[in-house]
C-alpha cells in the first residue's frame, strides 16, 4: 500500500497528537517513577507519523495476518510506544499509569505476549534488526506484501550483531525492510561519539548494499516522504538515518544525555508540562 501525500491540515494534526503523546510520556514516567525521557520525547514525531499516517493496521484487530510489522529493537524507549498506542485505540489510555508496576501489561521494556500489538520482545540492545529481517523474509517465502519496520537506536550500534544483521540484509537484498535509527546522539554514559564513534554512520550502511536515507527525525513531513521514497525503492532495503533531539519539547531535557535513562520528579514535570502546552498552544494558533 502506498503512503498517502501528508496535507497541510494532516501535517497541523500530526504535530499536535505528536506534542499530545509528549505529555502523556511525561505524565507516565511520573506516575511510574521510573524510567526512560529523552528517547521517548524525541521519538514522538516519528511514532506518531507511523501509528497515525504510514502503518497498515488495526487496533481492533493487532493479530491481523497482512498488518505492517513495526519492530523496537531499544525497548528502553517504550513509553512512547505504549502511549501512541494507547492513543490509536489498541489499549484504554488509563493504562498508561501502570507502566513498570507489578503485573502490568507495560512493562519497562516490551514484552510480545504481555500486550496486543507487540511484535516482539525487545530489551537486550542489538537484537531488534535481526528479528526484524527474519520477519521480512518470512515475509517474502510466504508471499505476502506487508512492510517491515525497525526502529533502532545509535548507541546499540555499538553490538557486532546489529552488523552481522546488516550484511545478511544487504545480501538477501530485503526490499521489503526499512530500518530507522534514532540518531539522537546519546546514550547512557555520554555522547556516542565520544563512547564509540560512529560516523561515518551512513558510508557503513551503504557499504553492506543498503539504500541510505538522511532526514531529520522531528520533521513529520519530511520523515513521511523518506518512508514513501523508501517504498519506492525494489533491489535493496533501506535505512532512514532520523536525526532526532533527545528531549524534544522540554528545553532543560534536550540533548542532554543525563535524561537518557532517568523520569522527572513531581517539580521537574510540572515545568515540563507547562512547556509542551504552551507549545501545544503555539501550533494552534499558528494554524487557525
Amino acid at each position: 500500500m502506498d503512503i498517502p501525500a501528508l496535507l497541510d491540515d494532516q501535517l497541523v494534526y500530526l504535530q499536535l497528537k505528536a506534542n499530545e503523546a509528549r505529555e502523556l510520556v511525561i505524565e507516565t514516567l511520573l506516575e511510574a517513577g521510573s524510567g526512560h525521557s529523552a528517547g521517548p520525547l524525541g521519538m514522538a514525531d516519528i511514532f506518531i507519523a507511523f501509528y497515525y499516517h504510514i502503518l497498515n493496521h488495526d487496533p481492533k484487530n493487532p493479530g491481523w495476518e497482512d498488518r505492517d510489522r513495526l519492530v523496537l529493537s531499544n525497548g528502553h524507549i517504550c513509553p512512547i510506544r505504549y502511549v501512541t498506542m494507547a492513543m490509536r485505540g489498541y489499549f484504554p489510555v488509563e493504562e498508561l499509569k501502570t507502566l513498570r508496576k507489578i503485573n502490568s501489561r507495560l512493562q519497562g521494556h516490551p514484552h510480545r505476549t504481555s500486550l496486543p500489538g507487540l511484535e516482539t520482545t525487545s530489551g537486550p540492545l542489538g537484537e531488534g534488526l535481526s528479528q526484524g529481517i527474519g520477519i521480512a523474509l518470512a515475509a517474502r517465502l510466504n508471499k505476502k506484501n506487508y512492510q517491515t519496520y525497525v526502529i533502532a537506536s545509535d548507541g546499540e550500534h555499538q553490538e557486532g550483531n546489529t552488523w552481522e544483521a546488516a550484511m545478511f540484509a544487504g545480501k538477501e537484498k530485503l526490499n521489503n525492510l526499512t530500518l530507522v535509527i534514532d540518531r539522537n546522539n546519546i546514550q547512557i554514559d555520554g555522547f556516542t561519539e565520544n563512547v564509540m564513534p560512529l560516523e561515518p554512520l551512513k558510508d557503513k550502511y551503504q557499504s553492506f548494499g543498503w539504500e541510505v536515507l538522511d532526514v531529520d527525525g522531528n520533521n513529520i513531513r519530511e520523515f513521511v516522504e523518506a518512508i514513501s521514497k523508501a517504498r519506492s525503492i525494489f533491489e535493496k532495503p533501506v535505512c532512514i538515518i532520523a536525526h532526532t533531539i533527545p528531549g524534544k519539547g522540554v528545553s532543560f531535557m534536550e540533548r542532554d544525555f543525563t535524561w537518557h535513562g532517568k523520569p522527572p520528579n513531581k517539580e521537574e514535570a510540572e515545568k515540563a508540562l507547562k512547556e509542551l502546552r504552551t507549545l501545544q498552544g503555539r501550533i494552534k494558533s499558528e494554524h487557525e
